[in-house]
């Protein structure tokens, strides 16, 4: 929910009256029982807050002990004033919407807020009939003035509620975000740095070493310069994924080259089934090769101490789709796992950030695609990419005759 202007409140407020059937006779009419209605006020604030008092969620609120009391008792008649004068501008539309946001402040549930409107209604009510000196027919318009105006306060007031509401909660999930994001991007940087010290140290203070010696510390910088890197490319990839080119092309090699950057070792048997005949996907090609690589990557760690890792194509009967199949014999996904492993930050991995599903989904949603998974903790996991296929006789790029 986004914040609203003051204009855009006071239109909101206009459409809600319209709503609700509100007239200027109802104005009228609100405004030419405020001086019966007054002398009542105070006996209906002081049921309001002692009954505040006798709620233990309610007297929680209450910090500031008597003095603060009597402070919400004079706004609370001011604000009682405003409802009873007859005129409901932009300013009295902004001050409503305050009401709303301070029980946010003050920690109020919402519920306790439509409770005690309703005690005010019932007082303004009682001594609308008290006071009242006309004949029935007006009473009852007067009292139907009287309640719409209060259902206007109270959906202006539970409208802003919620949007002070949201806009906190995702505050602090963005919070909370930022802080697991920033432990999880410690932690994997942490051990390459570590590493790259521990090797520049040894560069720095070994005035003996061979060059064998300085060249392997050479190349384990390089390599945990190279993690290091890849978690910061998994990050940016996640926060700026670029809109896909899409363009036809053979899904086969876009696996194969995934394969290639992404060798499984040799405890783990690689079978890859993709037919000549598979008709071409409409998919951005650099972005499916991240796809791929990540579903590798995690079928070739998910079999530590190897396995069968089996890629398979097929086109639907139909041919308007293909979906390519990563499978592995592997440890498998727990099932109370398996509904948050696509989620940013979600992992089961004892090092990981967690992205690499993430990733996976974005990109298919980008480019028309879905990916399903099916697991079985002890017996492995397939994960399924499906693409729109490129109807016969359309040329290179994607929609093009």
């Amino acid at each position: 929910m986004t914040t609203m202007s003051v204009d855009e409140r006071f239109e909101r407020y206009r459409e809600l009256q319209s709503y609700v059937g509100w007239v200027e006779d109802d104005a009228g009419r609100v405004a030419a029982v405020a001086v019966l209605l007054d002398p009542f006020l105070v006996r209906i604030i002081d049921d309001f807050y002692a009954t505040i008092a006798a709620h233990v969620a309610t007297r929680a609120v209450i910090t500031g002990g008597t003095a603060q009391v009597e402070r919400l008792k004079l706004t609370l008649l001011n604000w009682l004033r405003e409802l009873l004068s007859g005129q409901y501008d932009r300013d009295y539309v902004t001050r409503r919407w305050q009401v709303g946001r301070r029980h946010v402040e003050l920690g109020l549930d919402q519920v306790f807020t439509n409770a005690a409107l309703s005690r005010i209604r019932g007082g303004l009510l009682l001594a609308l009939h008290l006071s009242w000196r006309g004949g029935t027919p007006a009473l009852l318009s007067t009292s139907l003035s009287l309640n719409r105006l209060l259902d206007l306060d109270l959906a202006l007031i539970e409208e802003a509620y919620q949007a002070e509401h949201t806009l906190r909660q995702q505050r602090t999930e963005r919070l909370a975000t930022i802080g697991q994001m920033a432990g999880g991007v410690a932690h994997e940087l942490r051990n390459p740095l570590g590493v790259i010290k521990t090797s520049v140290y040894y560069l720095l203070n070994a005035p003996a070493a061979t060059p064998e010696q300085r060249a392997e510390h050479l190349r384990r910088i390089e390599k945990h310069v190279g993690l290091a890197d890849g978690v910061i490319t998994a990050l940016s990839s996640m926060a700026r994924m670029p809109s896909p080119e899409a363009r036809a092309l053979p899904v086969a090699d876009c696996v194969r080259e995934a394969l290639e950057v992404n060798p499984v070792p040799p405890s783990v048997e690689l079978s890859v089934d993709l037919p000549d005949d598979l008709p071409p996907v409409s998919a951005d090609a650099q972005q499916l090769q991240i796809v791929f690589g990540n579903l590798i990557r995690n079928a070739r760690d998910a079999m530590p101490r190897g396995g069968r890792l089996s890629v398979t194509g097929r086109a639907d009967p139909d041919g308007k789709a293909v979906a390519v199949q990563v499978a592995d014999n592997g440890v498998g996904i727990p099932p109370e796992d398996l509904q948050r492993i696509m989620e940013p930050l979600y992992t089961t991995k004892a090092r990981g950030l967690g992205l690499g599903l993430a990733i996976v989904r974005t990109i298919l949603d980008k480019n028309g695609g879905e990916l399903h998974v099916a697991s079985e903790p002890g017996c492995g996991s397939t994960f399924t990419v499906r693409l729109s296929a490129v109807p016969a006789g359309e040329g290179r790029e994607a929609g093009t005759p």
